[in-house]
């Protein structure tokens, strides 16, 4: 500084905003009030005060208010809450009047006396903080705080929040110029109103409908005296005056509020007696509020709720916005959680499982023809405890917490059903299936050329006669016979039906991979969600819906519809292909079938069993046709490995199965959701689909060669004998024993019967029977060598390389 110059003298602070405050009120600029902290005010001048207020933008643009959002049941239960702050706002008709007058008695007593500025109550709070040397007391009137609330509402990023709460002058001055726009534009019950739905009250509570449902467990409109006047008391300090944690600090601040009510004539003395009398909060009515599924009952399904919520690009372009919309929008999203099933499901998982075994079990249950998720549950809690897990074991790995699936062994045999009864094998096709094959280097084609795997010498885990029909192998889960199966029709129409049944590869989100060993469940990870709602397509008769768990999304703000992805049904299977799907599942659960055991009941239940290769896995599929249902036993834990020797149900494992693992829950579950209800049946399957398109055949078991070959020529049929050795058999040595195709399975017509010749073995010991010579010989037309190749189906003539004798 030149010596010439004189410095300039500070103005007096207090004199300079008073000259301020005078100045705008007289000039009518000003008609509300604002507390200026004083210790902000230091070097500033009238006119730089004067230039901030200026060049201010009058209008103050509010953000929609954050409100929770909750997932309901399809009762209409809330399930879980979604929120970043806990709100749900009110109108002012919804609010307490009593509420109403302790706000204004404790915040701005002068509320609907003053304009944009209250300049006696801040002239007043300025002196006192300028006596004190700091600030002890605030001038900011309601229409302030109003304002300050909905900047800070509206603030997105961090730094916006900074900038909505910094401690000075210029955010002062700002908040000063929208409460002129704010007293212009609204009137004071709209203020007011905006205000209550704004402020916090301590405890994650936003609002006073929410700090009331809170601490009191009431609604605001039912706001006693002395509960409004605690509520009113918080909002100056939510945290030092929370009565959860401090309440006797709590008690005294309402009390200071209840007596500025009866010096204000608010309330009388008695009143306020009264109410001072009264404890300022009763623990066992406070509520908490949790936000997240992770707080939910049911945590599993509510996550993956979340994550097909996230996926509606509806909500955001991004997965942040998408959240943020959830979470803030006040939505209430209903859901396919079926209260009695979810329970079904839940009481058989506790039943046949434990938390702390070593491996999982988990079921997931599907309505046919709708494809609504009714229940999810498995054995291990949510939690990141020992024993706990984040992970959802009956959902694909769209998300972090799902888990992506297990390989699901025979229960694939199902979808080798279907394909070849869709390609017109009867049921009654039989293959001769011994209990070892040597596939090595054999093609199969797939939808990409053929493929091959060598060595391959796939078995038997169950007995089975050695030429069984489709039925018979079902029953017994014949690998060598369904593996043919899949080789003669080819692996793509069974990969293309399970494709459009839902099934793929759960980990990778992949098509499931085109295997030799495809149909024994061996081409990738499948969930129990998507296995439960591909068998109820079967139930449906050939209806696929694609899972549902959102059934309606409707905005709390407006009461109207969301729209968001609703029922997705199309036919994949005609009804004649379902109902023989189901005819020949349902005779797994008759008497001799793997799943004998799990039928109980008077409705007609289907189902397939599941058993991996070194029991990584066992899994039991089935269903009536009211609901389907999956369940799974299997090793989840890195490194997976047998689960022989680990522990299930509290006990060590000896044995795996389907039938008698995995099914157990199964039943339990199905049992339980279905109690009460009437019994149902499924269509009865065609004769055709059954057996084809054939005739009837005789009995022809006793008779001669000759005489049975007569008899089949009679009936349009031709006649051959099997060279190999006779057979075991009850009828008499050198008759017919039986034959292939068998006389219940009847046969096309002109088909080739081939007779098998009885060593009488088994034969009721009776006087040798005289056997006259055949006369006339039969003609050696009718008996022909058998053909080049035993196994080329009669079913098809067009069979691919199909040599004839």
């Amino acid at each position: 500084m030149h010596r010439g110059e004189r410095r300039a003298k500070r103005p007096n602070v207090v004199w300079s905003v008073f000259v301020f405050l005078v100045a705008s009120a007289v000039a009518g600029a000003l008609t509300a009030g604002l507390a200026l902290p004083f210790a902000g005010l230091v070097g500033v001048t009238t006119a730089k005060a004067h230039d901030s207020v200026q060049y201010l933008p009058q209008d103050l643009e509010t953000a929609p208010l954050t409100q929770n959002s909750i997932i309901e049941d399809a009762d209409g239960r809330v399930i879980a809450t979604l929120y970043q702050q806990n709100r749900n706002p009110v109108t002012l008709k919804q609010i307490s009047p009593i509420m109403l007058k302790a706000i204004v008695a404790i915040e701005d007593d002068r509320f609907y006396e003053h304009g944009a500025l209250d300049f006696k109550g801040t002239l007043r709070a300025l002196l006192r903080n300028q006596s004190a040397g700091g600030v002890q007391q605030g001038g900011s009137s309601i229409t302030q705080q109003y304002v300050k609330q909905t900047l800070i509402n509206k603030a997105r990023t961090p730094d916006e929040v900074k900038t909505a709460t910094a401690d000075t002058y210029e955010r002062k001055i700002a908040e000063l110029r929208y409460a002129i726009a704010v007293e212009k534009q609204m009137t004071k019950g709209q203020i007011l109103n905006g205000y209550l739905n704004l402020a916090f009250f301590g405890n994650r509570s936003y609002g006073v409908e929410a700090a009331a449902m809170h601490y009191f467990g009431v609604h605001a409109a039912k706001l006693t005296l002395p509960q409004a006047a605690m509520l009113a008391g918080i909002v100056k300090n939510p945290n030092g005056y929370d009565p959860i944690n401090n309440p006797k600090r709590a008690k005294a601040r309402r009390d200071v509020v209840l007596r500025r009510m009866q010096e204000l004539n608010v309330i009388t003395a008695k009143q306020a007696q009264e109410a001072l009398k009264t404890p300022v909060i009763d623990p066992a009515k406070v509520r908490i509020v949790p936000s997240g599924c992770a707080n939910s009952k049911y945590p599993f399904f509510c996550e993956y709720v979340v994550s097909k919520l996230k996926e509606n690009n509806s909500f955001g372009k991004t997965k942040e916005e998408r959240e943020n919309y959830i979470e803030t929008s006040g939505l209430v999203i209903k859901t396919s959680l079926d209260q009695k099933a979810q329970k079904a499901a839940e009481t058989s998982i506790a039943e046949h499982s434990k938390p702390t075994d070593d491996v999982i079990g988990a079921v997931t249950m599907v309505e046919p023809g709708t494809g609504l998720v009714k229940a999810m549950a498995q054995s291990r809690p949510y939690g990141a405890k020992k024993g706990q897990t984040a992970y959802n074991y009956n959902v694909e790995k769209s998300y972090p917490g799902g888990f992506g699936g297990f390989q699901n062994g025979s229960t694939m045999k199902a979808f080798t059903i279907a394909a070849a009864i869709s390609r017109k094998v009867p049921t009654t096709y039989r293959i001769r299936s011994p209990q070892t094959i040597d596939l090595s280097g054999k093609p199969f084609e797939t939808c990409n050329g053929p493929t091959s795997a060598d060595p391959y010498n796939p078995k038997n885990s169950t007995k089975t006669i050695l030429d069984p029909s489709m039925v018979d192998a079902a029953r017994a889960s014949t690998n060598t016979y369904f593996l043919q199966l899949s080789q003669q029709i080819g692996l793509c129409p069974i990969a293309t039906i399970a494709n459009q049944l839902g099934m793929f590869d759960g980990q990778l989100l992949k098509p499931l991979k085109q295997v030799v060993s495809y149909t024994l469940g061996s081409a990738g990870n499948v969930t129990p969600l998507m296995l439960s709602n591909a068998y109820a397509t079967f139930a449906a008769r050939g209806m696929y819906c694609s899972p549902q768990v959102i059934t309606s999304i409707t905005s709390l703000k407006t009461s109207k519809p969301i729209p968001t992805p609703g029922p997705n049904c199309h036919r994949v299977l005609s009804p004649g292909v379902a109902d023989g799907v189901n005819y020949v599942l349902q005779q797994v659960m008759a008497k001799g079938g793997t799943g004998a055991k799990l039928k109980f009941g008077n409705s007609d239940l289907a189902g397939k069993t599941g058993t991996t290769n070194e029991n990584l896995a066992v899994w039991f599929a089935g269903y009536s046709t009211r609901l389907a249902a999956a369940s799974v036993v299997a090793d989840a834990d890195p490194k997976i490995q047998n689960m022989i020797g680990q522990t299930f149900d509290g006990k060590k494992m000896s044995d795996a199965s389907g039938s008698g693992t995995a099914g157990p829950i199964w039943e339990t579950a199905m049992q339980l959701a279905l109690q009460g209800l009437p019994s149902t049946k499924f269509v009865k399957a065609d004769d055709k689909v059954i057996r084809g398109d054939v005739k009837d055949l005789p009995n022809l078991k006793g008779m001669t060669p000759a005489d049975a070959a007569a008899k089949l020529l009679s009936m349009g049929f031709k006649a051959q004998m099997d060279h190999g050795a006779r057979v075991d058999s009850d009828a008499p040595n050198g008759t017919v024993a039986w034959t292939n195709p068998r006389q219940e399975d009847g046969a096309p017509a002109g088909a080739v019967i081939t007779l098998f010749i009885s060593n009488g073995s088994k034969a009721t010991p009776t006087p040798p029977p005289v056997i006259p010579p055949p006369t006339p010989p039969t003609p050696p037309a009718t008996i022909k060598p058998p053909p080049g190749n035993p196994t080329c189906p009669p079913w098809d003539p067009k069979f691919p390389k199909c040599k004839r004798g």
